[in-house]
């Protein structure tokens, strides 16, 4: 009976899936509201004689017009990010950029398509509609879904290096991903002390205790060493009455969006990481394909912007217009990529293997904007056509740099598993890294995403890395 009230209790207390639903169930109700607003106005305007009617409604919209609500909400969906959707700023940015996007799409199909065949009102009254109904939306959801009331209560097992970690993050991210009621340890001396403001509670014995007392909803297993065989059997009986047990590697990657690298075991690659490469032969074939498609469109691109962008290279600061370096790729194979020059220093000409830092004075004024428009990478199409780089992948590194970081990142040379990218998850979360301790937060974003990449993904970062594009976001 008591696990029947417990259960009941936690009723509305949203996981991380169930959240992703309420969104997206949100979202879809705003994309039709905003089509009947669409639909409605475009109606009333004075040159249309059906008005907002059935005979309207089959006669005026083509076909497509109606599919309009599933292509925002993919845009919404690939730009956006769970983890992020708590988020005022974020929010605001990931719905600007879907309409940013939204627009450039309608552009482009508007001008290759013959005149006056497109409805460019009720296309347009769609877009900013669903704009604003989303904004609305969402902010409903973070006032809403993100009070106590629909918070998962959570109980940390382990208050050492990995229960202090997670209580760190825990602290950090706002707003909170749950409530964290406290923690639970077996050393007696940590019994009653406070980690970041939250209490260890006690030990093994009284976790089924707190867990009904304070209404716990989850407990996380943040203990890296030997368990008490005590501990193990109470999170069984937690399990059994209707306690979600997570261990902190997962709470990590859902939290963060990243592999806890400094908190697993030496053999982590061995039983997580290698099995998760081996991907199938139709997601391999289809990412092939997307990247023939995405080598070609690039090269296209770069054949029509080279000539602009060598005038301007060679005024600013002379020649070479294009550069070589070594990279890394696949399985540690050694390739060379193309860029165009961006720096004034030999070191980037000849092929050396100084990081590039914050505001680098090697950097020429036209290698500032090439850098921030990514436009200096487009050359590498090239590489993705031969085969030596994907569109989406981690950062391709030159081999020098990588044999110095193995030495001093666990698993660093794991993120030689799949083809270097053009793009990549680490790289539209992160950024540039000029340090090892830059480059290790990277390397946690670079194994999430071997050990998670699926087709969803890539084309999320793809959409991604287009708004980066057009933020001018590079460095």
């Amino acid at each position: 009976m008591a696990a029947i009230n417990l259960k009941q209790k936690l009723f509305f207390r949203l996981k991380l899936g169930e959240r992703r639903i309420i969104i997206l169930a949100g979202d879809l109700v705003a994309a039709l509201g905003a089509i009947f607003i669409a639909l409605f106005v475009w109606s009333r305007a004075s040159e249309e004689w059906l008005k907002f009617s059935v005979q309207f409604l089959l006669e005026r919209p083509p076909s497509w017009f109606y599919l309009l609500p599933f292509v925002w909400i993919t845009l919404v969906v690939v730009l956006g990010d769970i983890r992020k959707s708590n988020s005022f700023g974020d929010t605001i940015a990931s719905i600007g950029m879907a309409a940013m996007l939204s627009a450039i799409i309608y552009l482009f199909i508007f001008f290759l398509a013959e005149p006056k065949s497109l409805p460019r009102l009720g296309v347009a009254l769609f877009f900013i509609s669903s704009a604003i109904l989303t904004l609305i939306w969402r902010f409903i959801y973070i006032q809403v879904f993100t009070a106590p009331a629909f918070l998962r209560r959570v109980l940390i097992v382990g208050a050492g290096k990995a229960g202090k970690t997670l209580v760190k993050i825990v602290k950090e991210t706002w707003p909170m991903p749950f409530y964290l009621v406290g923690l639970i340890d077996d050393d007696e001396e940590k019994i009653g002390i406070e980690i970041d403001g939250f209490p260890v509670l006690g030990g093994s014995d009284k976790i089924l205790t707190i867990i009904d007392e304070k209404e716990i909803s989850d407990v996380i297993f943040a203990i890296s060493g030997e368990m008490n065989p005590r501990m193990l059997e109470t999170l069984l009986v937690a399990e059994e009455q209707g306690i979600e047990v997570t261990t902190m590697p997962v709470m990590y990657e859902e939290i963060m969006g990243r592999v806890p690298i400094f908190l697993l075991s030496p053999d982590w690659v061995l039983r997580s990481l290698v099995d998760q490469s081996h991907i199938s032969r139709f997601y391999r074939a289809i990412k092939r394909l997307i990247d023939i498609l995405g080598g070609i469109i690039g090269s296209l691109i770069l054949l029509l912007a080279t000539p602009i962008l060598s005038v301007l290279i060679y005024i600013d600061d002379g020649r070479p217009i294009f550069y070589k370096q070594l990279r890394l790729g696949r399985n540690g194979k050694i390739y060379k990529i193309l860029k165009f020059r961006t720096m004034n220093d030999a070191n980037q000409v000849e092929g050396g293997a100084t990081p590039t830092q914050e505001n680098d004075n090697r950097v020429t004024k036209i290698g500032k904007f090439l850098r921030r428009s990514h436009l200096d990478e487009l050359p590498q199409f090239l590489n993705i056509l031969k085969g030596d780089m994907s569109l989406v992948g981690p950062r391709a590194e030159q081999p020098v740099i990588v044999q110095e970081l193995q030495e001093k990142i666990p698993f660093y040379r794991s993120r030689l598993f799949v083809k270097p990218g053009l793009t990549g998850w680490a790289q539209i979360n992160y950024g540039y890294a000029s340090n090892a301790e830059e480059n290790a937060v990277k390397l946690e974003y670079d194994l999430y995403y071997i050990k998670h990449r699926n087709f969803m993904l890539d084309i999320s970062i793809l959409f991604q890395t287009m708004g980066s594009v057009i933020g001018l976001k590079g460095r």
